[in-house]
């Protein structure tokens, strides 16, 4: 197939917001969309998660997702959930690594560059990916993350209230308490900032 055109766009557009790019990791990112609800709902949305993560580029198609492009992401994320969490918990999860090891085979998507309209090189890709080469890009991140020692050291379970997530602490002095200062860290002010105003109006 012939590049992806630069220009081309998402069908139906996803507000930012909605999608969750904080973790510092491309499978942890994909983590994220679990949390707090289902964000990989429809075909469209993973397009824009895939764009968000740099998998393809912003303005990609990407025409081949289809529906049964969602359990398959829904399957991998899960996989790495529990292999990472397994990881920081000292408790293996065999069957979750054999399945991102087999998913890691497979080809990831081809880049190339190509000239934009005011002649400047802008990253596309050499075809239009298929499903088990995004897998593959998932999971060799995956495999990428947890055999080296710095980044597999920087790991973090978020500290917020019933939060699952898990993180790349990259911070300054490692002291990154949550999966996001705006989600999670904003939580835990607003609840300081309560029971500090309890404890007042009870003296």
């Amino acid at each position: 197939m012939a590049a992806v055109p630069p220009g081309s766009r998402l069908s139906i557009p996803v507000p930012h917001h909605e999608l969750r790019f904080d973790a510092g990791r491309l499978c942890l990112d994909l983590v994220a969309t679990a949390h707090p609800d289902e964000r990989l709902t429809t075909p469209d949305r993973l397009r824009a998660w895939l764009a968000g993560a740099g998998l393809v580029p912003e303005r990609a198609e990407l025409a081949a997702c289809a529906p049964a492009w969602l359990p398959a992401f829904r399957e991998l994320r899960g996989h790495v959930g529990r292999l990472v969490r397994g990881e920081l918990a000292g408790r293996p999860a065999p069957g979750s690594l054999e399945r991102i090891n087999v998913l890691a085979r497979a080809a990831p998507p081809a880049p190339c560059a190509v000239r934009s309209g005011d002649g400047s090189l802008v990253r596309s890709l050499q075809a239009e990916p298929g499903c088990a080469a995004l897998l593959a890009a998932v999971a060799r991140d995956t495999v990428d993350l947890l055999t080296d020692p710095a980044a597999r050291g920087a790991l973090r379970q978020c500290e917020g209230d019933n939060c699952p997530l898990i993180y790349l602490d990259t911070s300054r002095g490692r002291r990154r308490r949550w999966c996001s200062s705006e989600v999670c860290g904003n939580r835990e002010r607003v609840a300081r900032h309560r029971r500090r105003a309890a404890a007042l109006s009870r003296a």
